[in-house]
């Protein structure tokens, strides 16, 4: 019997609706509420206390970009830190990277991948990669703690409420740049310009108060609250386009199904709109 899942805004009084085929795991860990369903569009979804995390329809969008882009931006992209990111699908992407020596993965909740590995193994397998050490413990707490560095930082976090809360703090945020190399990148998540605004301007803020460089860029994910969604990307050195390595793109030619050489250029060039509620940039012009 297909039945619906619906994922309500109530930041702006709308929902978006699914047919489901089949509820294929429900279950809670001990911080929040899992589930895996079967449609016959999107294919499965992972869905994390009634918000979508990701389905298989277009969860590469997401996964190549907050992956990609620094990472083709970096020279040495050799040791990687991902906070969050438990369904692995940040992982598969980074390990595309030949660079790529060692990623430490660091998410709260453990029964995040043990149901995604199970249900959802072309996107999680990763995770089990020897390149990569998955740590299950508060990513607040490891950055405050760690005594490693890293030449990126991927924050593949919820949104910011209930046990994300935590990663979009000017004190977390101080604690991944101290880690962070010299020349270290840090990409996150910004949530949606249209649905919750006043949550980018956070991310904006408290980001140019402590790195010396900080822009945005966008991508258009369907199934995202409101379809559009930005990543900001922070550096202690290297400019997100004057330092692509478009050479090192065409040497791996990754084949990818979102991400391009053309397309990294063009996503920073974002809207008046959305440059007005980040603070703007002297970097691009209004045009």
């Amino acid at each position: 019997m297909v039945v619906s899942f619906t994922e309500k805004y109530p930041e702006v009084k709308a929902s978006f609706s699914i047919d489901i085929e089949k509820i294929i795991f429900s279950g809670n860990s001990p911080f929040q509420k899992i589930e895996i369903f079967d449609s016959s569009t999107f294919g499965k979804i992972l869905v994390i206390d009634g918000c979508i995390m990701l389905t298989e329809k277009d969860e590469f969008i997401y996964h190549e970009m907050i992956s990609h882009v620094p990472l083709y931006v970096h020279p040495r992209p050799e040791r990687i830190l991902i906070i969050g990111g438990g369904d692995g699908g940040t992982v598969r992407e980074v390990l595309k990277h030949r660079d790529v020596q060692k990623v430490i993965l660091v998410d709260i909740d453990r029964i995040v991948s043990d149901v995604c590995l199970k249900y959802l193994p072309g996107i999680a397998s990763g995770l089990l990669s020897e390149r990569v050490t998955c740590l299950y413990q508060d990513g607040v707490e490891y950055v405050k703690n760690c005594d490693k560095k890293f030449d990126v930082v991927l924050i593949d976090s919820t949104d910011p409420v209930n046990v994300g809360e935590g990663l979009f703090t000017q004190e977390f945020y101080q604690n991944c740049f101290n880690l962070l190399n010299s020349d270290g990148l840090l990409v996150n998540q910004a949530e949606s310009p249209v649905f919750t605004r006043r949550w980018l301007t956070m991310v904006s803020q408290k980001l140019r108060s402590i790195f010396p460089s900080v822009d945005f860029y966008q991508a258009s994910i369907p199934t995202y609250p409101s379809g559009y969604w930005l990543f900001s990307f922070a550096s202690k050195k290297y400019h997100p386009q004057n330092d692509f390595r478009a050479e090192k793109y065409r040497e791996q030619n990754l084949k990818l199904n979102y991400y391009n050489q053309h397309l990294h250029q063009a996503c920073f060039v974002l809207p008046n709109y959305v440059r007005d509620i980040i603070g703007n940039s002297s970097d691009y012009p209004a045009g």
